[in-house]
């Protein structure tokens, strides 16, 4: 028991070592090209965080990730119409997706689906 006490404490000791050898060593630099760019999202990442952002973009993302999930409840349907009753299983389907269809019509009436002002 000493023993294997001795060799996690020895462990600890030698990671800590080498992590701080190794900060210790590293370069750093603030001023990097690398991370002065912007990344992907084409903001200046050294200017100010108080920059008008678009709320299309915003509405797009939001869209996306709710129908992307929807799309993960909808997998588990197809799996299940075995172990359910038939009829159960089409009210149940037929209930999601004309919910599904129904936001659908509703976001591209409402416009939010186009890019274009």
């Amino acid at each position: 028991m000493l023993i294997m006490m001795t060799m996690i404490l020895f462990v600890m000791i030698l990671a800590s070592a080498v992590m701080l050898i190794s900060s210790l060593l590293a370069k750093k630099t603030i001023t990097d090209r690398e991370k002065a760019s912007p990344f992907e999202c084409g903001f200046d990442p050294k200017g100010s965080a108080r920059l008008p952002f678009s709320l299309r973009f915003f509405l797009i993302a939001i869209i996306f990730l709710i129908f992307d999930v929807e799309i993960t409840l909808i997998l588990p349907l197809i799996t299940t119409i075995k172990l359910t009753e038939i009829k159960t299983w089409i009210v149940t389907s037929t209930f999601f997706l004309l919910i599904l269809l129904i936001g659908l019509y509703h976001e591209w009436n409402q416009g939010a689906l186009e890019w274009s002002l």
